[in-house]
């Protein structure tokens, strides 16, 4: 991707919108210690042409200015608010960023939504963007979740995030409430972004990453990399492959695939040993059996496709 392509898309600082389209959606942060990146995100939010009925964002336990920023922008904009939940001792991925939206679920005031978010708060998008998922969602009545694709800055230059178009970004997940119910909603485990996606599958909803520059997002961090280091996050990967049921072949072609990303290689290698360690540590898996059949048996046509194309 060009550079000067790429700053053409950038997201810039916007007024909010005049006029913006109220839609029934709800839209749950949960967020820790996000000072240096949630700026970003409450503007590009309140810059939006299609503005959330509620926007609930979840502090759980930060120790820097987070909720003082999300105090701020509350007090200008009625649709925001602020929960505090009770410090947990610290930033816990998967299962912990559950509890943390399902705390906020349980806060929502406007009931009557149809449509369900969740947004992580090192994030900025172009005004568009909620009004790109909701043309697709007005679309497709089998359509149970949406995003945009996810680029990072990196050396110079704008680099993707990759995801399979189906597999929808964790970092705003946009859910048609009525299949976010059919599926049980978010599992508080690891992998609960991959378990959501799949389970929409084996219960016959589709869901897409949009194709669309006017839809895409802008990640602040490395994925991965909010927790210690982006090693530790590349082991806790492996880990989560394990404990979700991926496929043994399934799981060493993903981590093949990770090692053109940073940290080049060993980000890979991490995720494979990650599993094979979980594998051998007898880590508990997701206890779904029907749910581990059906992404085995998906993981490996997808293989097969693969390896007859090459």
């Amino acid at each position: 991707m060009k550079m000067d392509f790429a700053r053409q898309l950038q997201p810039v600082d916007a007024p909010p919108a005049e006029n913006a389209r109220i839609v029934p959606l709800v839209i749950i942060s949960p967020v820790r210690d996000e000072s240096q990146y949630l700026r970003r995100t409450m503007e590009s939010i309140v810059a939006q042409t299609c503005r959330p009925i509620e926007w609930i964002l979840v502090d759980d336990g930060s120790t820097d200015s987070t909720p003082e920023i999300v105090r701020e922008y509350a007090a200008k904009y009625p649709f925001i608010r602020l929960v505090e939940r009770q410090d947990q001792g610290g930033r816990r991925l998967g299962g912990g960023v559950v509890a943390a939206f399902n705390y906020g679920k349980d806060s929502i005031q406007q009931l009557g939504y149809e449509y369900i978010a969740k947004l992580d708060g090192d994030m900025s998008f172009g005004r568009l963007y909620l009004e790109r998922m909701f043309e697709a969602l007005n679309k497709n009545p089998r359509l149970a979740c949406v995003s945009g694709r996810v680029y990072r800055y990196e050396d110079g230059r704008y680099v993707e995030e990759f995801h399979q178009p189906e597999q929808v970004a964790g970092q705003f997940k946009l859910y048609r409430r009525t299949a976010f119910e059919d599926i049980g909603g978010f599992v508080p485990m690891l992998s609960w972004d991959g378990i959501d996606i799949h389970t929409c599958h084996m219960k016959g909803w589709e869901t897409i990453t949009l194709y669309d520059t006017q839809a895409w997002l802008w990640h602040h961090r490395i994925m991965g990399s909010s927790d210690r280091s982006i090693y530790v996050g590349r082991l806790r990967w492996g880990r989560g492959n394990w404990t979700m049921g991926y496929h043994p072949l399934y799981a060493v072609a993903a981590g093949v695939n990770r090692m053109r990303e940073k940290p080049l290689l060993v980000g890979g290698l991490l995720m494979i040993a990650g599993y094979f360690w979980s594998a051998i540590k007898g880590v508990p898996r997701y206890e779904n059996l029907e749910f581990r059949r059906y992404l085995r048996r998906t993981q490996m046509s997808r293989l097969r496709k693969w390896a007859t194309r090459r």
